[in-house]
C-alpha cells in the first residue's frame, strides 16, 4: 500500500522502520517543524525527521494542517492510507477523509482507557500491571474511532515509563505491520470502543512532577517511575531542587510517631529513608540541582543529608 507516515518522536521511529523494511511504499512522512533545544536554542530535528533522512524519503513539516497548500499537497501524494505515530496534533476532516483505508493510529494503551497524550507515565503512576498497542481508525475525537486491533503487555513492577516506552515502541510497529497487512487484504473489522469506559491521560505538567510525601509509599514508589527518565520526580532539599529518580516502598500501616511526611527518619553512608504517609520510601538514586544523577550511596559522600530533614 501507498502510505504517509506522519510521528514526530523516538516512540514512532520503530513504525517508520517497520514499513521500509516490509517495503510499504511511504511516499512521505509528515512532522512536526524542528523546534529550538538546550541552552544554545539551535534548532533540532525530531527522531522521525532524523530517520526520514536516512533513508531518503521526502518530508514534510507544516505549521498549519488546514493550509490549503498542505493538503493539496497531500491529494497529490494519494496515500491509501495514512499512519498516524505521536505525531502531537489533531488531524483536520480535510487530511482524515482522503486516504481511501482511512487514518490508522499506534496509540500505547489498550483503548479506550488512557486515551490522551500521556498514556505510559499516568498507566505506571496510577500502578497498572497491564497495558499494550492498540491500532485503531482515526475519527474527529480524541483517541476515540474504532478499534483495529490490540495487544496487551504486562507492567513490572521495576518497570519505569523509558523501559515500558522502548517495548511499546516495538510492539507498535509489528502491531501496525499487522494491521495493514489485515486492512490489505480487506480482513479487518473495526471495532467500535466502549466509550462508557474510557479515561484520559492528560499530558504531564510541572504540577505532576512534584512529589507528595503525604501520599502513601506505593503511591510514591509509582510516582518516582512514571517519571523516570523524563521530566523526573521533584522534591526541594534545601533551598535547591532535588530530583528522586528511584526509591523502594516500604510498607507500613500508620506514620512513625513524631515523624512529619517528608521527613527524613534514617540516614547513613548507603542511603536514606523519607516518611510517607503511611509507609517509608527508602531512596535510593537522586539527583541535585546542577548535578549528576547519582546512587544515593555516592550522592551522599558529598552531600549529607541528615536524619530529621524535611524534604520539599
Amino acid at each position: 500500500m501507498r502510505v504517509v507516515f506522519m510521528g514526530t518522536p523516538v516512540f514512532a521511529v520503530p513504525c517508520l522502520r517497520a514499513l521500509l523494511k516490509e517495503q510499504f511504499q511511504v511516499a512521505g512522512v509528515v512532522t512536526q517543524p524542528d523546534r529550538p533545544k538546550g541552552r544554545g536554542q539551535k534548532y533540532i530535528p525530531c527522531a522521525v525527521k532524523e530517520e526520514a533522512v536516512l533513508h531518503g524519503l521526502d518530508i514534510y513539516q507544516p505549521s498549519n494542517l488546514k493550509d490549503s497548500e498542505f493538503i493539496r499537497l497531500m491529494e497529490d501524494l494519494s496515500p491509501e492510507v495514512i499512519v498516524v505515530v505521536a505525531y502531537g496534533r489533531i488531524l483536520p476532516k480535510a487530511i482524515l477523509d482522503l486516504p481511501v483505508r482511512g487514518c490508522v493510529n499506534v496509540h500505547a494503551s489498550l483503548l479506550p482507557r488512557y486515551r490522551g497524550a500521556a498514556p505510559i507515565h499516568r498507566a505506571i503512576m496510577n500502578g497498572e500491571e497491564i497495558t499494550g498497542i492498540t491500532t485503531m481508525l482515526i475519527n474527529e475525537s480524541l483517541d476515540s474511532g474504532d478499534i483495529l486491533l490490540q495487544e496487551a503487555v504486562p507492567i513490572q513492577k521495576e518497570d519505569t515509563v523509558g523501559t515500558l516506552h522502548d517495548r511499546l515502541a516495538l510492539l507498535g510497529a509489528k502491531l501496525l505491520v499487522k494491521t495493514l497487512k489485515l486492512l490489505e487484504a480487506n480482513d479487518l473489522k473495526p471495532v467500535p470502543q466502549d466509550h462508557s469506559k474510557a479515561t484520559y491521560a492528560r499530558i504531564i505538567s510541572s504540577e505532576d512532577e512534584v512529589l507528595n510525601w503525604n501520599a502513601p509509599a506505593g503511591t510514591i514508589f509509582n510516582h518516582v517511575r512514571g517519571m523516570d527518565p523524563w521530566p523526573g520526580a521533584k522534591t526541594a532539599l534545601g533551598d535547591k531542587l532535588l530530583k528522586i529518580w528511584r526509591v523502594e516502598a516500604i510498607d507500613s500501616d500508620s506514620l512513625n510517631e513524631g515523624s512529619l511526611p517528608g521527613q527524613v527518619v534514617v540516614s547513613g553512608s548507603d542511603g536514606f529513608v523519607v516518611q510517607a504517609n503511611p509507609g517509608l520510601v527508602d531512596v535510593k538514586e537522586l539527583q541535585l540541582q546542577g548535578g549528576k544523577r547519582l546512587p544515593a550511596v555516592d550522592f551522599l559522600r558529598g552531600h549529607p543529608v541528615r536524619t530529621g530533614t524535611v524534604l520539599g
